[in-house]
């Protein structure tokens, strides 16, 4: 896939914008500090609705904190939020074999496309036009990847995917000040178990 995602972003969202009629979305979120920039980037061409859907995290009580966390951004914005299920057998099972990839390997597509694909899925079927995902804000998340499993789930599924690299034009440095100044933590590494020794997202 060779395209540039944010020209593509910016121009889909111009062109929402001046339509005056917002679309519906299905924000898949994996974690508030990340979905702050993405929110207020997306709030003026979207009704959203986040979508917390993190099988990967680890341990059950880190989930806990982050959903905690998540919860208090969206009340804060007035974001409706839907808690998907937590069962980390999905993604242990998914990424059975793949343990000792570094992140942003084949285990990291894995993880991503799972995620994407349960959104794109609760999307459908909840009539949302379009659905997307924050992981593309973090420096150490494939823009290209995800755009391309997301297009690929546009086709499966039938909601329009937002092709988008969040972290472009300071993005991940907005999101991290904005979650400074709304006190929100911000956790030191990705998620899974495996990802406990990498930097953080």
């Amino acid at each position: 896939m060779n395209f540039n995602a944010l020209k593509i972003m910016e121009s889909t969202l111009a062109d929402l914008e001046k339509s005056g009629e917002k679309k519906s979305m299905l924000l898949h979120s994996c974690c508030a500090p990340c979905s702050t920039h993405v929110i207020k980037v997306l709030k003026n061409a979207f009704d959203l609705t986040v979508f917390y859907f993190n099988p990967n995290i680890y341990p059950a009580e880190e989930y806990e904190k982050r959903l905690s966390e998540q919860k208090k951004l969206c009340a804060l914005w007035n974001i409706p939020i839907i808690e998907g299920e937590y069962d980390p057998a999905v993604f242990y099972n998914a990424a059975a074999g793949r343990e000792k990839d570094s992140e942003g390997g084949l285990r990291c597509r894995i993880c991503c496309a799972l995620r994407l694909e349960e959104t794109a899925k609760r999307a459908a079927a909840l009539g949302r036009e379009y659905f997307g995902t924050t992981l593309s804000v973090s420096p150490l998340k494939n823009a290209t990847m995800l755009n391309e499993i997301g297009q690929a789930l546009e086709q499966k599924y039938g909601v329009k995917y937002l092709v988008a690299d969040f972290k472009k034009k300071d993005g991940y440095l907005d999101s991290v000040r904005t979650s400074k100044e709304l006190g929100l933590y911000r956790q030191h590494y990705c998620g899974c178990e495996f990802s406990l020794n990498e930097q953080p997202c």
